[in-house]
C-alpha cells in the first residue's frame, strides 16, 4: 500500500522527537556531511582524527577510519558529499556480472552502477548485490549484452569531501570513500594558505537519491566533434555553461561533457570520443566534476576540479559585495518547483549557489555558475534577523530551512517567493553556540510521496533529534 502523508497545517503542529544520540558531543568545527545517494548516509566530523557515519535507515553510527587531518580542526572546516564515487575497467564480465578492478569493502546493494563506455554504454543499474575484497564482483539484472574487458563503469556512491582548517598541508584536504572505505588526500595547490571562518563546501552532482537530476533532455537532431545539435529547442544563450550534458543512449551512450557554450539549439563541449548523431538521447545535469568553496572571511571563490584534482579561483563579472563570516550558508539550489525556475529556456534550478552571509548581518547573496557572477544583497522580505556563529542550515525544494544559533528559533526562506517566514521552535535547551553545521535532511520515498525530515545535533550536544517537514 502506497504511503499518504496526511499530516495538514494547524491541524498537525510540527513535533521534535529524539533519535539515536551522535556518539560524542558537538564541539567547535564539528559539522555533518549529507549524501544524497540511496541510504542517504550522513558523516559526522568531529575532530581531525574522528569521524562517523549515520545511517537514516538503521537509525545507527559507527564509526569510520581515522579521516587524519592535516591542519588544525576549528573555524573554516567544513565538508560536503557527492555521488560519485570510484571508478575503473572491468576485468571480466557476463550478461549480469562485471568483475572490477576495485577492492570494494562493503555490501553496496541498493546504490547504482553507470556503463560509460564499452558493451551497455549509458546503461545505470541497480547493483542486486556485490563480493567484498579485490577485483569485487558486482551483479546485476540480467542484460542482453554481456559486459567485458571493454566495460568501462563509474560507482554512484557517496564520496564526502572534506578542507581542515588552519595552515593547509598535504593532508589538509582530503574524502571519504564509501564503497573503499578509504580516506584519500587531494592536492591543495590553488587554495589559500591558510583556511578559515567559515567555509562551506558546495558539489552539483547529477544524481540524486536513487535518479539522475535532468534539468533538460531529448533526443539530438545531430553534432558535430564539439557540439550536439536539438534543432527543436530555443535556449538562451549561455545558460547551460558549466552545467554537463550526459549521452543517455544511442549513439555516443555514457559519455559525459562539461558545457562550455550554448546558443539557442546546440551545447558546445570537449572534443566527443564518439560523435553524437540523431539517434543520441541526452540528459542535462548539474556537473559531477565541479566542488565550490568559499568562506575564509574573504570574498574569494574556489571551484575544485575532481577529475583533474586542481583547484581555481573564480574571476567572477561581478564581485561578491562582501566575504561570509561565522556561520555562514553555502547551498547550490536545484529543487525549486516553481514554473519560472523549471522553464528550460532560462531555467534557475542548477544555476546558482545562494549564501547567507551571516556574520551578524541578515545579507544573502548568490552566485550565478552560468554567468559566472555574483549578485549581491538578494532582496527578500522580512531581512531583520541576523544569523552568526551556531547557525543551522538545511537546504531542500523551494526553502533553506534555518536554525538561529542556539536561540532554537527556526525560519524557513523561499527561494522563490523570497520570503523569510518563522518555522516553530526546538524546544529542547543546548549548551553555547559552536561553528559548524550539524543539520541535515532526510527523505521517505514511497512512489509519488516524498516525506521529509530536519535532523539536528544540538549545540555543545550528543543530542539528535528530527521533526517532520509538514
Amino acid at each position: 500500500m502506497a504511503t499518504t502523508n496526511g499530516n495538514r497545517k494547524i491541524l498537525d503542529l510540527k513535533r521534535w522527537e529524539m533519535v539515536t544520540p551522535a556518539p560524542t558531543a558537538t564541539v567547535a568545527a564539528a559539522c555533518v556531511i549529507s549524501s544524497r545517494c540511496y541510504c542517504q548516509q550522513q558523516l559526522y566530523l568531529v575532530s581531525s582524527t574522528v569521524a562517523y557515519l549515520y545511517n537514516p535507515l538503521e537509525d545507527g553510527w559507527v564509526q569510520l577510519p581515522s579521516p587524519a587531518l592535516a591542519g588544525t580542526f576549528g573555524a573554516g572546516t567544513c565538508g560536503v558529499g557527492t555521488s560519485v564515487g570510484p571508478s575503473g575497467t572491468a576485468t571480466a564480465g557476463t550478461t549480469s556480472t562485471l568483475t572490477t578492478n576495485l577492492t570494494l569493502a562493503r555490501d553496496l546493494a541498493g546504490y547504482n552502477i553507470h556503463i560509460t563506455a564499452g558493451p551497455n554504454a549509458g546503461l545505470t543499474l541497480p547493483i542486486v548485490r556485490n563480493t567484498v575484497g579485490a577485483n569485487a564482483v558486482i551483479t546485476v539484472a540480467t542484460q542482453a549484452t554481456a559486459f567485458t574487458t571493454a566495460s568501462v563503469y563509474r560507482l554512484l556512491t557517496p564520496r564526502f569531501f572534506v578542507l581542515n582548517a588552519g595552515t593547509l598541508a598535504g593532508g589538509s584536504f582530503r574524502y571519504y570513500d564509501f564503497a573503499l572505505n578509504t580516506w584519500t588526500s587531494l592536492a591543495i595547490t590553488g587554495l589559500p594558505a591558510t583556511w578559515g571562518t567559515d567555509g562551506r563546501l558546495m558539489s552539483t552532482s547529477s544524481w540524486m537519491g536513487s535518479a539522475y537530476l535532468p534539468f533538460a533532455s531529448g533526443t539530438a537532431t545531430s553534432a558535430t566533434a564539439t557540439t550536439l545539435v536539438n534543432s527543436a529547442k530555443t535556449w538562451t544563450a549561455s545558460q547551460w555553461v558549466n552545467s554537463q550534458v550526459r549521452i543517455v543512449s544511442g549513439t555516443g551512450a555514457g559519455q559525459i561533457r562539461t558545457i562550455t557554450a550554448n546558443d539557442a539549439t546546440s551545447v558546445t563541449v570537449a572534443t566527443w570520443t564518439t560523435t553524437p548523431d540523431a539517434t543520441s538521447v541526452y540528459s542535462i545535469e548539474g556537473n559531477d566534476d565541479n566542488i565550490y568553496a568559499m568562506g575564509n572571511a574573504a570574498v574569494a571563490l574556489y571551484k575544485y576540479s575532481i577529475s583533474g584534482n586542481t583547484t581555481t579561483t573564480l574571476a567572477p563579472i561581478a564581485a561578491r559585495a562582501a566575504a561570509p563570516g561565522a556561520g555562514a550558508s553555502g547551498h547550490w539550489v536545484w529543487g525549486a518547483t516553481d514554473s519560472a525556475w523549471t522553464a528550460e529556456n532560462a531555467i534557475l534550478n542548477g544555476r546558482r549557489l545562494y549564501s547567507f552571509r551571516a556574520g551578524g548581518s541578515a545579507v544573502l547573496d548568490y552566485y550565478d555558475i552560468a554567468a559566472n557572477t555574483w549578485v549581491s544583497g538578494v532582496t527578500y522580505s522580512p531581512a531583520t534577523e541576523t544569523f552568526t556563529t551556531g547557525t543551522k542550515w538545511i537546504y531542500a525544494g523551494n526553502f533553506l530551512y534555518i536554525q538561529k544559533e542556539a536561540t532554537g528559533r527556526w525560519f524557513r526562506h523561499d527561494f522563490v517567493t523570497s520570503g523569510m517566514d518563522g518555522w516553530g521552535t526546538m524546544l529542547y535547551p543546548q549548551g553555547a553556540a559552536l561553528l559548524g553545521d550539524t543539520a541535515f535532511d532526510v527523505s521517505y520515498v514511497d512512489g509519488a510521496t516524498t516525506i521529509s525530515y530536519d535532523y539536528m545535533i544540538l549545540n555543545t550536544s550528543a543530542i539528535m533529534l528530527r521533526q517532520m517537514v509538514i
